[in-house]
């Protein structure tokens, strides 16, 4: 999938979208090692967009990170 706004530059342009989440406390607090451990096994990976979201209920918490990235040659 390719997003590309009008007369946006080509640098915008992602290949794949990488989801993380957690809704336990613990999970939540290593999410970033995740993501880092992530992006280190991926060299060949170009971070174009993240975005953090964060929801609740009464009952649960839950933080997202969505990386999307475009495959670069290797």
């Amino acid at each position: 999938m390719n997003q590309q706004r009008s007369g946006g530059k080509a640098s915008n342009m992602f290949t794949g979208v990488k989801v993380f989440s957690a809704t336990m406390a613990h999970d939540r607090e290593i999410l970033g090692d995740k993501v880092m451990a992530w992006i280190q096994k991926n060299p060949n990976r170009q971070i174009v967009r993240t975005i953090v979201t964060q929801s609740s209920d009464q009952a649960f918490h839950c933080l997202a990170i969505t990386v999307f990235f475009s495959e670069q040659a290797g």
